[in-house]
């Protein structure tokens, strides 16, 4: 692949740009999933600016190749999941896109103006290292508290704000709004932080990367299951948490005419607002208040990576929209990286789902922009031989903000003769198959042992579990590797995915695995200098079980809950079992796209490549990836025993590839594309009823669209229908298309 640095001209081909768009995809996939759903950091924040930019530049230069899914495209985590209930925001939560230098900074402002058309004042803020959330207000009370997730649906995590100091339940002062979103930031103080993560290596649990993911690991715990010690840790750490809100949602009309006075107004219902904000009214008041808080940043209470500049006039923002992603009117300043020094104990290569062997650097733990690093990302052999590190070295490393740090490089002057230079294996560290480059010109290379690497099995095994998947809440990374890396039995239980289907409590009892360190992946070890091993799916007989005459292990919570669940999903939608199938560029939008389409798995794998090519959602690099996929055995012995455990693969009631409209229905014959937040409808809820009604839901829209039903955030898909002159719905109308038809919206 090519370095993400590189700029993408004309002299990229298309077949090198559609490779290339899939690797930067999928790295951007596992870090968003990792730092949204298991609030662990992969790569540092610079790296991840980079991977988009370099993902956004191919997509214009080829823009075929971005789809639905693309991270371009979304906001946030991916699917939804069943570890809380779902909530849908009013209005959508939007990210922010960044700049990073006074220039780029300037640029936007300039932009933003003549955009404006007219003179414009400007709102600074600082950038708080927290969690979003959503907190929706009716008549005054507190009704739900939501984590941003997609940016559509989060996650409703009411019960454990409820212990949050400075959150009021009830609004104070009266004359407020029948509905109001406002949106905030729960953060852990600095030094909050730092007592609870010493709490942690005193306790010897692992301590928490940043203060974002301790927040979010804090926020999202679940009571249920606990004993009464377990609930009080909880509450506990629900405490040390605080909340400043910066901005409303759903407001349907709210009386200010300002960004500014909006936080006077919030602050006046009780709502706990920041002080360390300013109006101005040019750019160089923006660039002196960045200026300032960047050589003073350590000196507010909670860790900060950048400031956020907003129009202050509340109609520019209407006036000026939002991208799919990010709103027009506001930025995000990034700070440039700190840096310190440390020591490279060691260069470890791992193997990861798609086969790419990574080496990355083990350091001596240091603390850097609030947090205590032990690891970072070398990419590959070439960054290595590039910045001239050897194992010994003192380096320098650098932080943007609340995430891991890169090597920039060593102190050379500081070597003392001991350093050595990292090889990089020529086998798999995981399987011992020979590594290489899979395609002409690739610099990363990879373990081609798709089948049976066991790095590469856990990997998928583990997307299976993802929310984007079959959202298996107990099959998630540490599952994963117990089922396919256990230290015992010998044999794993699942040497590939396709005996997931069958497994059983008593397959899961014997499973034991050695702990590792969640950052490095190293072993950890015991007082004695052996391996830390545990047995995550049993458990010893209680006194009153051993009473009864119960002898011998007993299968953990843990394991009921996995053979539960596991059961369950085998009835999940075909849309869900296709994205866990692993198959290449088959993602979540592509997937429903083919569900809704064919009905089933064998219709799909009966259909030809322009069959599956016309699908809308599709295309044809999809449907050479299914046509590729079905060509391998290992494959097909997947898909073969699955169904023999009894996974569905096939939609209920569906009529048959392509004939959902002659099912019948109000819609029959018509293409709707719902967009936005339609009242009454989640974002399934809408697509399901317009297939029930016998139409077809459409991801994109084009000339063949009929009716586009659009709520806040619709975005680009409204601007598109309007260009086109296509029928525009509210959510009201769109419930009347579902359930009577269009001849019922003229009556």
């Amino acid at each position: 692949m090519a370095s993400v640095d590189d700029t993408a001209t004309p002299t990229v081909t298309r077949e090198h740009a559609a490779d290339e768009v899939e690797d930067l995809t999928i790295r951007i996939n596992e870090a968003r999933d990792a730092y949204y759903e298991r609030d662990t950091v992969l790569i540092s924040d610079a790296e991840y600016d980079e991977l988009m930019r370099r993902l956004e530049e191919l997509e214009r230069l080829y823009p075929e190749l971005q789809s639905q899914d693309s991270p371009t495209l979304t906001v946030g985590g991916r699917g939804e999941t069943t570890l809380f209930a779902p909530v849908e925001h009013a209005e959508r939560m939007l990210s922010l896109d960044n700049v990073f230098s006074p220039d780029e900074l300037a640029d936007w402002a300039v932009r933003a103006e003549s955009a404006a058309g007219r003179r414009v004042h400007w709102l600074c803020e600082l950038k708080i290292d927290g969690l979003a959330l959503n907190l929706r207000y009716q008549r005054g009370r507190l009704v739900s508290a939501a984590t941003r997730g997609d940016g559509r649906v989060g996650e409703d995590v009411t019960e454990n704000v409820r212990f949050i100091p400075g959150i009021p339940m009830k609004l104070e002062g009266d004359g407020h709004p029948e509905l109001v979103e406002v949106r905030g930031e729960v953060y852990f103080p600095t030094e909050a932080f730092g007592a609870l993560n010493a709490r942690q290596a005193e306790s010897g649990e692992r301590e928490f990367a940043n203060p974002r993911n301790a927040a979010s690991g804090s926020l999202r715990q679940k009571a249920e299951g606990k004993n009464a010690a377990q609930l009080d840790l909880m509450h506990r750490r629900l405490s040390g948490l605080k909340m400043l809100v910066h901005g409303i949602g759903a407001w349907p009309d709210p009386p200010v005419a300002a960004q500014s006075e909006v936080y006077e107004l919030l602050a006046g219902w009780g709502l706990p607002t920041s002080d360390r904000y300013r109006v101005v009214d040019s750019v160089a008041g923006v660039q002196e208040f960045v200026s300032y808080y960047g050589e003073h940043r350590h000196s507010v209470e909670h860790e900060i990576d950048g400031v956020v500049v907003k129009i202050d006039e509340l109609a520019l923002h209407d006036e000026l929209g939002a991208t799919s992603r990010a709103p027009r009117w506001a930025i995000a300043y990034k700070y440039p990286p700190e840096q310190v020094n440390t020591k490279l104990l060691d260069i470890v290569v791992s193997v990861g789902r798609t086969g790419r062997a990574t080496p990355f650097a083990v350091m001596e733990p240091v603390r850097v922009a609030g947090s205590v690093v032990r690891q970072a990302t070398l990419h590959n052999q070439d960054v290595v031989k590039a910045k001239g590190v050897l194992i010994g070295d003192t380096v320098v490393l650098r932080k943007a903000g609340d995430v891991i740090p890169e090597v920039l490089g060593p102190v050379v002057e500081l070597r003392d003769g001991t350093e050595h230079a990292f090889v990089m294996p020529a086998e798999c560290p995981e399987c011992g198959t020979p590594l290489r480059p899979m395609k002409e010109g690739d610099i990363d290379l990879r373990c081609p042992n798709a089948r049976a690497c066991p790095a590469q099995v856990r990997g998928r095994v583990e997307h299976i579990g993802s929310r984007g998947a079959l959202d298996i809440e107990a099959l998630g990374e540490v599952s994963a590797a117990a089922l396919t890396q256990p230290r015992v039995p010998a044999e794993p239980p699942l040497p590939t995915e396709a005996g997931l289907f069958d497994l059983t409590v008593d397959d899961l009892i014997p499973i034991e695995v050695v702990v590792r360190d969640a950052e490095t992946g190293l072993e950890k070890l015991e007082a004695d200098g052996t391996a830390r091993v545990r047995a995550p799916f049993r458990r010893n007989p209680s006194a009153a079980e051993r009473k009864a005459g119960l002898e011998g292990p007993q299968p953990s919570a843990s394991a009921l809950k996995l053979v539960s669940e596991i059961e369950k999903a085998k009835t999940k939608p075909l849309w869900r079992i296709l994205v866990s199938l692993n198959i290449r560029h088959v993602g979540p939008v592509a997937a429903r796209a083919l569900a809704d389409h064919f009905g089933s798995l064998e219709a799909i794998r009966a259909a030809s490549r322009d069959e599956l090519a016309e699908v809308e959602g599709v295309g044809g690099i999809i449907a050479d990836s299914l046509l590729d996929w079905f060509e391998v055995d290992w494959h097909r012995e997947i898909v073969e025993r699955w169904a023999a455990a009894g996974v569905q693969f096939a939609t209920p009631g569906h009529p048959g590839p392509g004939r959902a409209a002659e099912a019948g229905g109000v819609l029959a014959g018509l293409t709707v594309v719902a967009t936005g937040s339609l009242d009454g409808f989640t974002r399934e809820g809408a697509q399901e009823a317009i297939i029930a009604a016998g139409g077809k839901a459409a991801s994109s829209v084009s000339k063949k669209t009929d009716f586009v039903a659009a709520g806040p955030g619709a975005g680009s898909k409204l601007a598109k229908a309007e260009e086109l002159g296509i029928r525009v719905l509210d959510a009201a109308q769109f419930a009347v298309l579902v359930t009577e038809g269009p001849d019922a919206l003229d009556r």
